[in-house]
Parts: structure tokens; sequence; C-alpha cells
């Protein structure tokens, strides 16, 4: 597990959580700012990640290697998570003693596990029915939970922090659609900010949300 760590040692701490595909380094802007701020700043590759080892990787060692961080450098009260990293994040905090005074910021979260699926089999071009079911009985085997379980949706019912939730509407990769009905859910402990024309990976590149992203934090 490769990782890094900024502004050692203050009381406060933040972690970030990049996204699939993605690496601790591309929120070097973010470390700053935060280290800024007056918190300790991490930041880790996931599994399979970066200079992280392994080549394959899910939500759930994600979620583990959160935990692992946590009991390691802990404890740690602001979280800022991207799209993987999202959903790797809301199911750690299931398991993670936490209250609203803990601050976590979602920017464009992976917020439901079956939208990936579909986009994965629509990008394989794979229409047979039979194959995505015995995938889903697969799920359930490796894991003990349907794939619908890996949702944001269900989580964010048990979670209690103050937490800042970042959407663009043209998000082509973690659809909007998906954050919509977390949304309509009316959490009082979350807030949306908004967004149009970023799409997945230019939202968090962008200096208005940096700025909002900070003073949330």
């Amino acid at each position: 597990m490769n990782g890094y760590r900024w502004n050692h040692p203050q009381h406060d701490k933040a972690l970030i959580l990049h996204g699939f595909g993605s690496a601790a380094h591309k929120f070097e802007d973010y470390a700053k700012l935060l280290a800024a701020k007056g918190y300790e700043v991490l930041a880790f590759d996931a599994p399979a990640h970066g200079h992280s080892e392994g080549t394959r990787t899910n939500a759930i060692e994600y979620c583990d290697m959160i935990k692992e961080v946590i009991a390691k450098h802990g404890p740690i009260q602001h979280f800022l998570a991207h799209s993987f990293g999202g959903i790797s994040l809301s199911l750690a905090l299931e398991d993670i003693p936490h209250d609203e005074h803990t601050k976590v910021v979602f920017i464009a979260p992976a917020t439901e596990t079956t939208s990936a699926v579909d986009g994965a089999f629509n990008m394989l071009k794979i229409k047979n029915e039979k194959v995505r079911d015995e995938f889903e009985k697969l799920v359930f085997k490796v894991s003990g939970k349907k794939t619908e379980w890996y949702s944001m949706r269900r989580a964010m019912h048990n979670i209690k922090a103050s937490v800042l939730w970042i959407h663009d509407e043209d998000d082509d990769i973690t659809p909007w659609a998906d954050a919509l009905k977390v949304k309509e859910d009316n959490h009082p402990n979350i807030k949306f900010l908004l967004t149009k024309g970023l799409g997945h990976r230019k939202i968090y590149h962008d200096p208005a949300v940096k700025k909002r992203l900070i003073q949330f934090m």
C-alpha cells in the first residue's frame, strides 16, 4: 500500500481517496490546500492503482484499505473521495465510528454498482441475459451480497457525517440520475452542489469546486 503524508503531525487529519484508474498524486492540489488549512493530509493509492500492489481490485478491497489506513493513522475527521473512492468510503463509514462532526466530500461518486455493471456490459456489447445472471451469481458467491447492495443510496441511510456531495449533470461515468435519487431521499446531513459541463474528471479541477470544497472542510 503506497501512500503520502503532508503537514505531519497535526491533530486534525484529512484522507484523500482517488477514483478508478487514477492515483493519489493527481489530488496534490487538494493536499496542498488542506495542509494550508492546518490539516495533516493523507493520500493512498488504492489496491492495484498507482504504486500499490496488485493487478485488479474492487470496492470491498478499497473499503478494507480505508479501514486499515484509519486504524494505523487515525482518527481521521475529514474525507475527500472521488468516483470509485466514494462508494468505497461509504461502505467503510458504515463500519467506522463517526458522527455529525465528521466532514465528508464526495465528488462524482460511483453511486450505484448496478449502473457500473450495466455500463461495463454495454461497453463489451454483452447482451446475453444468461451471462449477466452468472455474473450476478458470482458476485453473490464471492461477497455474500447481491450487486444492488453495493449502493451509496443504501449506505447513506447509515452515515451520520456532514456530507457535501458534488456532481455534474453531464457526468457520463457516474450518472447524476443515480445521485438524484439520493438527493430525493432528503437526508438532512447531505448538501448537494450540482455543476454542468464539467463531466466526471474536469469537476475536481474546477476552481469554484475547489473553493467550495475547502470552505466546507
